[in-house]
């Protein structure tokens, strides 16, 4: 096996067959490299360990950051059937990232970057890598070294976003408690969106009570919006928050 470098090259020019609202969408490399930055991670399986567990969490979780950085999209990668790919994205909640499907194996041929994996009864695959792509030219990859087994060294969020942004930090986590149908709490989380930092919410009534809501907070009342640890408070706490960090 001997992969290859192709910095400076231009991504290979396929049609990926992608399924969307239950239809049939052709979509080419220009669709979704022209006139953008694009950051692109691919790897040898969905639903496989390390892919679920690290890598496509890391970069749904450094979204924000990447936006921040003057990435547009940030594609995810497969030799695998579009059906597969969008049932994986779901599972993940992988909200951010845009999971295309190499089903035939076209692109990562092109790239160098097509193995076998036999061995293992997946066939061909794609070797773990990411790059960062500019207007269809590849302006840096990260090549996961050629050693046996499935190694994870380089291709993550992080190294990435390092290589665009040295400066750029650690993403914000957030928590949010709040209800349905509650105006502060879509406020709140819009501010969040605004601000590119993910979240997990719960909802009062889904295993959560308003007297746990007032054990963790002190506050009885919805949202309630906790960041790296610490309480924010509700929607009017929480802008106040993002204009003093301006």
């Amino acid at each position: 096996m001997s992969l290859e470098n192709l910095e400076g090259q231009t991504v290979p020019n396929v049609t990926f067959h992608t399924r969307q609202n239950y239809e049939w969408v052709d979509v080419t490399t220009d669709d979704l490299f022209k006139g953008k930055t694009v950051v692109v991670f691919s790897l040898p399986g969905a639903f496989t360990p390390t892919c679920s567990s690290t890598h496509l969490p890391g970069y749904n979780e450094y979204a924000g950051l990447f936006k921040q950085n003057g990435v547009d999209d940030i594609i995810c990668m497969s030799v695998n059937d579009t059906f597969v790919m969008n049932a994986w994205c779901d599972d993940q909640e992988a909200e951010n990232i845009r999971v295309i499907p190499d089903g035939n194996g076209e692109f990562t041929k092109g790239m160098g970057m097509l193995v076998g994996k036999e061995d293992l009864g997946f066939g061909p695959r794609s070797w773990r890598y990411s790059m960062l792509v500019k207007d269809g030219t590849i302006e840096k990859m990260f090549i996961e070294p050629e050693v046996d087994g499935d190694p994870f060294e380089v291709s993550d969020a992080q190294t990435m976003l390092k290589y665009i942004n040295e400066n750029a930090g650690e993403p914000r986590r957030a928590f949010l408690i709040s209800k349905p149908g509650c105006p502060y709490c879509a406020k709140a989380r819009d501010l969040l969106d605004e601000n590119g930092i993910t979240y997990e919410q719960v909802e009062l009534g889904s295993g959560v009570s308003t007297k746990a809501l007032y054990a963790v907070s002190g506050e009885g009342t919805a949202p309630q919006v906790f960041i790296d640890g610490k309480l924010v408070g509700g929607s009017d706490d929480l802008e106040a928050y993002f204009k003093q960090a301006a």
